[in-house]
């Protein structure tokens, strides 16, 4: 049933660029990354299954036109946005981790050896459990973020090993703590031999992948033991709602300038990104911070649900 769900899905996506953005077959296909053919037999599915009249009767052809919005009004290169029907966060997470997946895909099956940049978080870890096993030891796995957590132990949410794993993909772990204990601590952890290794090789990377957390009480930052409830409310004070890779940004998109800021150990994200950074992200809860990152012109590509992308709009009109 969920793949004859996805075929549909992925037929009225070729309908609404056919019939109603008015695109060639040719675009068609380069645009949902199939052959022409393909292409040729999805358009013909979606006239079989009536998604074609005068409109396309799917919440997917919504979902496309809010992706265009968004592209937009941001200047995205790349946007999706996934239909959310009252999910459960489980079931939104997996409608994140299935079109993450195939974007993941579109990069890993080239045959050109390749640097990828790769954030951690529960929405980058489900995407990696949803890629199919893939043959790329032409590839270079990189993590923006350290590996260890807060307690020494290794972070759970990391997702290099995994997708290498998954990909056969060679990786390079970032030697320290997410936040260090100071300023002076940082320095010594990102003065390193091994992280100078890791840091010369994410300068040649080709795409980043990450994901978007909020600021707040009970965030995942402090729910997973980064940051103290103290430390959570100082940012909050501070304007902070939203992180990448664990810096803390205010709603206009700048990071915050905060002692936390000066203890985070993760490689920089040159901003606006000089190459494509993609980050996964979805839930109404998360439309604050989606939409500070947007602001701050962090991203070159989202994908994020049709329930956040609505907010994100009405909030930045």
């Amino acid at each position: 049933m969920a793949r004859q769900q996805d075929k549909l899905d992925q037929a009225a996506r070729a309908a609404w660029l056919y019939y109603v953005a008015g695109k060639n077959q040719n675009e068609v296909a380069e645009q949902l990354n199939v052959s022409r053919q393909v292409a040729q037999r999805l358009l013909a599915s979606a006239v079989e299954n009536g998604l074609v009249k005068v409109s396309v009767q799917h919440p997917v052809a919504d979902c496309l036109e809010l992706a265009a919005a968004l592209q937009a009004r941001f200047g995205l290169a790349l946007c999706e946005v996934v239909p959310h029907d009252q999910d459960s966060p489980a079931e939104l997470q997996h409608k994140l981790a299935v079109a993450g997946a195939q974007i993941f895909q579109r990069y890993l099956t080239q045959d050109k050896p390749m640097v990828v940049e790769l954030g951690s978080g529960r929405t980058l870890k489900a995407i990696i459990d949803e890629l199919p096993a893939l043959d790329c030891p032409q590839h270079r796995l990189v993590s923006l973020i350290g590996t260890i957590a807060h307690d020494g132990s290794s972070n759970r949410y990391d997702v290099a090993l995994p997708a290498s794993q998954k990909t056969q993909s060679k990786y390079f772990l970032l030697p320290a703590p997410l936040y260090a204990d100071s300023a002076e601590d940082r320095a010594q952890w990102c003065n390193h031999r091994l992280y100078r290794v890791v840091e010369q090789l994410a300068q040649q990377a080709d795409v980043a992948f990450i994901g978007i957390g909020t600021i707040g009480e009970g965030c995942a930052l402090q729910e997973d033991g980064f940051l103290e409830q103290q430390e959570i409310h100082a940012l909050v004070a501070q304007n902070a709602v939203a992180e990448i890779i664990g810096r803390p940004i205010d709603s206009q998109g700048r990071l915050v300038q905060t002692n936390i800021q000066q203890r985070v150990t993760s490689l920089p994200l040159p901003c606006p990104p000089p190459r494509p950074v993609i980050a996964f992200a979805g839930g109404e809860s998360k439309a604050a911070a989606i939409l500070a990152v947007l602001r701050g012109q962090w991203l070159s590509g989202l994908v994020t649900d049709e329930a956040c992308a609505r907010q994100i709009l009405d909030r930045s009109a």
